[in-house]
């Protein structure tokens, strides 16, 4: 079985390299509108679904969707990517010298006529960051990195100074959980580790 990665983020297709696995990249076009009162757990659950089954229809028979969303959540509220430089403040000020988590679910979807497929995975890390101030995160957005991250930060990027430690996955806080996505792959007839095959 071959893999498609319902995503156009050049970090998920960096973590499935990790494991030594190739996707052909076909990015899902959906609403990431949070539904009223739907918890954060429900709403990465249902886009990282929605994501792969949105490219469904696309699929060769030999061919899985890989969907994955990722959410940061703050006393149950959901942050988003900043629409705006105050937006981005009042998110980091917020985070600071706090605990939040970040929830991260991946799906994996066919539909080979003779064994269709479509599971989902929720990993939840727990983030402590430590207290930052305002001119570091005027610089921060002035770096130009959160502008399209979720939380209005990126754990791989300069935003990694913030974080004074984490409680579970770390490649799940960047994008994508690799032991779950591993698991699901294998499952699945995706094999890991395998040389990798550049587009």
């Amino acid at each position: 079985m071959r893999l498609v990665l319902a995503s156009a983020s050049p970090r998920r297709r960096e973590l499935l390299q990790q494991i030594g696995v190739s996707a052909r990249v076909v990015p899902a076009d959906i609403d990431e509108q949070v539904y009223p009162g739907e918890l954060a757990a429900d709403y990465v659950s249902r886009l990282a679904l929605q994501k792969a089954e949105a490219v469904a229809g696309q699929l060769h028979s030999d061919e899985l969707a890989l969907g994955s969303d990722t959410s940061v959540v703050l006393n149950g509220e959901i942050l988003g990517k900043p629409a705006s430089f105050e937006e981005a403040q009042t998110m980091l000020r917020a985070l600071s010298g706090a605990k939040h988590q970040v929830m991260t679910a991946v799906a994996l979807v066919g539909r080979a006529p003779t064994e269709p497929r479509s599971e989902v995975r929720t990993v939840t890390t727990d983030v402590w960051f430590r207290p930052i101030s305002d001119a570091q995160i005027e610089a921060y957005w002035a770096s130009g990195e959160p502008q399209d991250k979720a939380g209005s930060y990126g754990i791989q990027g300069f935003g990694a100074i913030f974080v004074d430690h984490i409680e579970g996955s770390y490649s799940a806080v960047v994008g994508l959980p690799l032991t779950e996505t591993a698991e699901l792959l294998e499952a699945a007839g995706v094999p890991i580790w395998q040389p990798l095959i550049r587009d």
